[in-house]
């Protein structure tokens, strides 16, 4: 053995201390009993879970067993005739409440929860911190004739524009057409719908007018949820953005249809401007109270007009009320422009664009509380054509040529919560997506068309109270 020499003054070194272990023997039983009891509480847990499944399924062996094959093919028979029964009888409750429901728990068994990790994974949804995987938790899966919605728990750190931008590569992951992330009222969560046919593949016909409009949700056209869509134009105003053949004439003209019955009572006036000789606007002359196209200067005037009168009808409601209430006296006034780049950008005189746009700002800043509502299309969104896009409430774009346009007409970020402007197919004018002031996801429409004969026919059908057939107007646009 060595000797270890020790200065004074050192540590003297300890030796370290071996620790003998008790060793504990399992007895194999006990092994197998702990084995089993871990299978027996997956089953349960299993069981408990898809009790959809498992429910019918024991019923179904007890009927065989107690008594017989045939009183179990009874059951069947009468289950099957009370469902085909239900559904004769009132199909939307039905689906509703029987098929759509089980459509939802077989996707969700089939087609997402086997895949629903490596997914995840591969979409870049998932995390991995200290040598652990944490993925987002699938909570809920819910059907309809057209989608599926998928109800999402968030990991912490994500916030639904993170699912936003992955929507799409989810519904390529899960084979499916299209997808779009929304919040919801929980700060934890995430809806993320995927269509798996689109229903707005199909033309939408005229809707029905009203004899009084309801400003408050105006029907334009089809949701992609297949429901009615509804637009608010009480205190705001509508910006309609669209390259050439995107249908911005759909929206338009179901604006106008949708107020058509206010039109004809008088509580409604409309003042349309077509910049383009009236190539669009003149088939619906009976409908308007002011009628403006070809002369720049004519347009101003008319636009200096209509500044005059929401400043002499702010000076009656100041004081007396916040939001104007649309009577005979005094109606709703809205103001449709066909071609607003044509009024801001394309006018060669420099005073008569000048006074357009102090107008048009006053307007779009100051008519919505006293009942003055300006609807504009246009087809470019530079900032230069209109500088003053951010005055308006609610935009609508439909087919644009460019991904970064988007943006430029929906707002910052709209494209990757689901605004795939650049994406509209030509074959599909009329479709777009809607953004409201205050709402993060877009809406994705498709406005009614109406053809020239039926255009014609709304004007002859609700024509305004002033215009009568022998108008200079109308003579003009027949010219």
């Amino acid at each position: 053995m060595p000797l270890i020499n020790v200065i004074p003054g050192d540590k003297i070194p300890v030796a370290p201390m071996n620790v003998r272990l008790p060793a504990w023997r399992v007895p194999g039983w006990l092994l197998m009993f702990w084995w089993l009891a871990r299978g027996m509480f997956r089953v349960t847990v299993l069981a408990v879970r898809y009790w959809w499944l498992t429910l019918p399924a024991g019923l179904a062996l007890w009927v065989r067993a107690e008594f017989g094959g045939l009183a179990l093919a009874a059951v069947v028979t009468v289950v099957a005739a009370g469902c085909v029964g239900w559904w004769r009888w009132h199909p939307a409750s039905w689906l509703r409440f029987g098929w759509y429901p089980l459509v939802a728990r077989v996707r969700a068994l089939v087609v997402y929860r086997p895949r629903w990790a490596s997914v995840m994974a591969t979409c870049g949804l998932a995390t991995v911190f200290g040598g652990d995987r944490y993925v987002p938790r699938l909570l809920r899966v819910r059907c309809d004739r057209w989608g599926d919605e998928l109800t999402v728990r968030m990991l912490p750190g994500q916030i639904p524009d993170d699912w936003g931008q992955a929507a799409e590569r989810l519904a390529y992951a899960f084979r499916q057409h299209t997808g779009q992330a929304r919040s919801t009222g929980r700060p934890d969560r995430v809806v993320v719908r995927f269509m798996r046919r689109d229903p707005l593949a199909g033309v939408v016909a005229p809707l029905p007018v009203a004899d009084t409009p309801d400003l408050g949700g105006l029907p334009l056209g089809v949701r992609e949820d297949g429901q009615p869509y509804r637009l608010r134009l009480a205190g705001s105003h509508v910006l309609i953005a669209g390259a050439t053949g995107a249908g911005k004439g759909s929206v338009l003209w179901s604006l106008i249809r949708s107020l058509a019955g206010g039109v004809r009572s008088g509580l409604v006036e409309v003042w349309a401007f077509d910049p383009k000789g009236g190539m669009e606007l003149a088939a619906g002359v009976p409908l308007f109270a002011r009628f403006a196209y070809d002369d720049p200067d004519g347009m101003a005037g008319v636009l200096d007009e209509a500044v005059k009168r929401m400043r002499l009808r702010a000076s009656r409601l100041r004081g007396v009320t916040r939001q104007h209430v649309p009577t005979v006296e005094e109606p709703l006034l809205v103001l449709v422009i066909d071609e607003l780049a044509a009024l801001t950008a394309y006018i060669t005189d420099r005073k008569v664009r000048d006074r357009i746009k102090e107008s048009l700002g006053l307007l779009l800043s100051q008519g919505r509380a006293v009942g003055v509502h300006v609807i504009a299309a246009l087809q470019d969104p530079r900032k230069d054509v209109l500088p003053f896009r951010d005055l308006f409430p609610t935009r609508i774009g439909l087919r644009l040529t460019e991904p970064e346009q988007v943006d430029m007409v929906l707002g910052d970020a709209a494209r990757d919560r689901g605004a795939l402007c650049d994406r509209i197919p030509e074959t599909q004018p009329g479709v777009g997506f809607v953004v409201l002031d205050g709402v993060r996801e877009p809406v994705r429409v498709r406005f009614a068309y109406l053809t020239d004969d039926d255009i014609r026919s709304l004007g002859r059908t609700y024509r305004h109270l002033d215009h009568t057939p022998d108008s200079t107007d109308e003579r003009k646009a027949a010219a």
